[in-house]
């Protein structure tokens, strides 16, 4: 019979809550079980035992990863603060992890955390549902095959609603740049621009972000990235400037047409066959793509596409059980960061930057 999994569940209400469903998702799959709640708030914690139908319950997760001793944390909360400190938590007790995104506030954080999983040998996974899609397996079939001929280059946005810029970056720029690397692009160097009211930032313009980002700037960011395939990636955002539909997504330009990916578990991807780039003179049409193909039918549904973070379940279960890295792994998220970074390290130095960063804090502590 399958082993199944005992899951204890951190969230924080009022500070990032329990993510996006990171703390549900477990009752939708046939392998966990939800064993334990811990959250600061008496209200939040009681309401989260209910949702989930737990006894046992904790103000503080370290204390209920000691009491409980589970096989899986779910770190829930949106905000950031509090990520390196639980992860690292549950990786010294050896404890699996599945994580809301982003990742970690900088890439010090992100070297401890890479530092302890590595000591224990626990896995860790960050849920960027894109990642773990079907979809990513036919695009990247699609590409292969030539279906937009050479791929020329990738441009990826942000929401660009009132988060725009620096909180944009962080909180959705985060699925984007890692869908880049999903894809199996590799960036050697970035080089970027951060404004504040059309001005470049300086250090009187940072200020404490949302959601335990830590220091943040910027109203508008203009970013490319140099690829080893050959190619350049741009992410931009600008705030209160969204489209609507959004333009939130990442396209690929290739020289027979563009592929068009947004986030999610089946996300929307289209595709448009027009060496011009442009239906209007071409007359060629966007056409939808499905895990079966261009313009087919999808044929995934039921239990996988109940919930966006069963994919991810099933790769961390996964790659507990063959001892391999999950897809969207430690070093994958910390790459994630370290881009994230990279824009903003490029505009305190106004120069071009290289990967691996010297500067693993906060590039903005230092301006």
């Amino acid at each position: 019979m399958p082993k199944t999994y005992r899951v204890a569940v951190f969230g924080r209400t009022g500070k990032g809550n329990y993510g996006h469903g990171i703390d549900v998702c477990w009752l939708d799959h046939p392998q966990t079980e939800v064993v334990a709640v811990a959250d600061e708030y008496a209200e939040g914690r009681a309401n989260a035992a209910k949702r989930l139908g737990v006894d046992q319950t904790f103000a503080d997760y370290r204390e209920m990863l000691d009491e409980v001793k589970p096989d899986i944390l779910a770190i829930g909360p949106r905000w950031l603060d509090q990520h390196r400190d639980a992860a690292v938590a549950a990786g010294e007790r050896g404890v699996h992890v599945l994580m809301e995104k982003p990742f970690c506030r900088n890439l010090k954080e992100a070297d401890e955390i890479v530092a302890t999983f590595e000591r224990t040998h626990a896995k860790l996974a960050v849920a960027h549902p894109t990642r773990y899609s079907p979809i990513i397996a036919t695009v990247k079939q699609l590409m292969r095959d030539g279906a937009i001929g050479n791929v020329l280059e990738l441009r990826a946005r942000g929401k660009e609603d009132r988060r725009g810029g620096g909180e944009d970056l962080w909180v959705l720029g985060s699925h984007m740049l890692d869908l880049s690397l999903a894809l199996g692009y590799d960036p050697e160097w970035c080089f970027a621009s951060v404004l504040q009211e059309g001005e470049p930032i300086r250090k009187e313009h940072v200020y404490e972000g949302n959601e335990g980002i830590g220091p943040l700037a910027g109203d508008a960011i203009r970013a490319t990235y140099c690829l080893k395939q050959g190619i350049t990636m741009t992410w931009q955002s600008y705030r209160n400037q969204a489209g609507s539909p959004p333009r939130y997504g990442l396209q690929i330009f290739g020289s027979q047409g563009v592929l068009e990916i947004v986030e999610g578990t089946l996300p929307q991807v289209h595709i448009l066959q027009d060496s011009s780039w442009s239906p209007g003179r071409s007359g060629k049409n966007w056409q939808l793509v499905t895990t079966a193909g261009i313009g087919k039918p999808e044929p995934l549904s039921g239990e996988k596409t109940g919930h966006r973070h069963l994919y991810a379940i099933d790769d961390l279960l996964s790659a507990i059980e063959d001892q391999r890295d999950p897809k969207c792994n430690m070093y994958e998220a910390r790459r994630v960061v370290e881009m994230t970074a990279a824009i903003f390290e490029s505009a305190r130095m106004d120069s071009p930057v290289t990967f691996p960063l010297e500067t693993r804090v906060n590039p903005l502590t230092l301006l």
